[in-house]
């Protein structure tokens, strides 16, 4: 490996490090309630090392979702057309429990979802990284006006899915028992995205190019 991989590589873990360390001393004490200094003691860096990585502190906790950022952009443009490429991504991490979806009952994850709509600057940030993730759907679907009212629903309907499925587990109920409902309701709400945006569904294309397409 080169030494640019290397020190690439190096990076990467330092951030997963401090993330790891954030996320943990949170979880255990409550955002508010731990200091930045404090992160940067346990893990074993100055407080400028870590501000270098991270410039806030909500972006320590939000580095554990930012992968998945521009994961519908990327997912509508693998075809056959952007709704049945978002459908088939949504209900293949159904069956593996994907947190994203909200269907995973891992006590650890259940903390990490408290931890992440309980505390409102976090819940801020989270909607800002919303709102990231629809302008980067909106681009691949052609950037106009159609294509960021379509990137809007979408990115609202998988929301309220994650946020239901989220609910029922925090409320007691085993992610088993919550999935046969939650593919269905899957299922119903990209049928009926199909049905407004018969443009993106594959049928109704029109004579025009695919947005996305070359």
């Amino acid at each position: 490996m080169t030494e640019t991989g290397l020190r690439e590589r190096k990076k990467q873990r330092m951030y997963q490090v401090l993330s790891d360390t954030a996320v943990r001393l949170f979880m255990e004490r409550g955002f508010d309630a731990v200091s930045v200094a404090e992160v940067a003691a346990a893990a074993e860096v100055s407080k400028p090392t870590l501000f270098r990585y991270f410039p806030a502190k909500e972006d320590l906790v939000l580095h554990r979702i930012a992968d998945h950022e521009d994961e519908a952009a990327r997912v509508a443009a693998e075809g056959p057309d952007p709704l049945t490429a978002l459908r088939r991504h949504f209900l293949a991490g159904l069956e593996r429990h994907d947190p994203v979806t909200g269907l995973n009952d891992h006590p650890e994850v259940l903390a990490f979802h408290r931890l992440l709509y309980g505390t409102p600057a976090l819940a801020a940030r989270v909607y800002a990284y919303q709102e990231r993730s629809e302008a980067a759907l909106a681009d691949a679907l052609g950037g106009d006006l159609d294509a960021r009212l379509a990137a809007g629903q979408i990115i609202a309907v998988q929301r309220v899915l994650a946020l239901e499925n989220w609910r029922r587990i925090a409320g007691g109920e085993r992610a088993e028992d919550v999935q046969e409902d939650a593919v269905a309701a899957a299922g119903r709400a990209f049928e009926q995205l199909a049905r407004g945006l018969p443009r993106l569904a594959g049928t109704g294309w029109g004579s025009g190019p695919r947005p996305g397409a070359e």
